[in-house]
């Protein structure tokens, strides 16, 4: 006991920390990523520039140079001479009806597959699935001989039934995980209470998936607004173009007035932009939105 008693306490041994060996690293990576994201947005500063320029002082002084005279003539001229108000409102005319269809038909089936329980209900989800995984390109001459055969070649009907059958695999595989989030008792609930599937569908489930709905519209709009594949596939006369595949209708044989073209592309860039600003949030949750539950 005495021994106890008479003891020395223990000094505390100070622990040095460590130095932080992951700032060099976290430094580099955003001197990385920074570098990276100037090198992609330099086009877009290449376009923005041209678009101010003349066609002369890039005939003389050369493309990637600084221009000597600003004009703002080109936007003028790309709205009015180029037609591109002609082209974004065919592409309105093609895109909104697209989305208005892929939307209500992939919410009518995704309902189905997520709802009922019957014998093909997987295979017809798989089937969906590897609807999206099947490239368009293999498909432009049956397509093309298709729409030829039903006389819907050179008309807005073409590209509208084709972006809706495309895209509904896609919003199907979607919506149908989303529906499967939703609680089955209070479908069931409302099933006793006398509520017809259809009503359960209008009233229930989609306001339910409004998130999801808003996500896929985000996503479908962009896709089919700029879509150039089959517009100039199925399209055939100038006025009937959306604005992608006439913008590309700018270009001369011998001289192309790159300053117009590139104004015009700028403004075509603008509804896409605005949906995304609005709904960037939801854009951001449809890159991910059906991957888990």
């Amino acid at each position: 006991m005495a021994t106890l008693a008479t003891a020395k306490p223990i000094p505390a041994v100070s622990v040095a920390k460590r130095p932080r060996r992951r700032r060099p690293q976290r430094t580099f990576m955003y001197l990385f990523l920074t570098a990276l994201t100037l090198l992609w947005l330099l086009p877009i500063f290449a376009a923005l520039v041209t678009s101010f320029r003349t066609m002369d002082d890039i005939t003389t002084n050369g493309f990637w140079t600084w221009p000597k005279t600003w004009t703002t003539d080109n936007f003028a001229r790309a709205w009015t001479a180029a037609r591109v108000s002609k082209y974004l409102l065919n592409s309105f005319i093609i895109t909104l009806p697209s989305l208005l269809g892929m939307l209500l038909l992939s919410s009518m089936a995704a309902y189905a597959l997520a709802r009922f329980r019957f014998r093909a209900n997987v295979w017809l989800y798989f089937l969906f699935v590897a609807g999206t995984m099947l490239p368009f390109q293999i498909l432009m001459l049956p397509v093309f001989r298709l729409t030829n055969q039903l006389g819907l070649y050179d008309t807005y009907g073409a590209l509208i039934l084709i972006h809706t059958a495309f895209q509904i695999g896609f919003c199907t595989f979607v919506l149908r995980n989303f529906m499967k989030t939703v609680p089955s008792e209070i479908l069931d609930a409302a099933e006793v209470d006398g509520c017809s599937e259809l009503r359960i569908y209008w009233q229930m489930v989609l306001p339910l998936t409004l998130p999801a709905l808003a996500a896929l519209a985000t996503l479908e709009f962009t896709w089919v607004f700029n879509d150039y594949l089959w517009a100039i596939i199925l399209l055939r006369s100038d006025t009937l173009r959306p604005v992608t595949a006439g913008l590309a209708t700018l270009r001369g044989q011998y001289n192309t007035d790159w300053p117009v073209i590139t104004a015009g592309a700028l403004l075509a860039t603008i509804p896409t932009l605005i949906v995304f600003v609005f709904l960037q949030r939801y854009f951001i949750q449809g890159l991910t939105l059906g991957s888990s539950k």
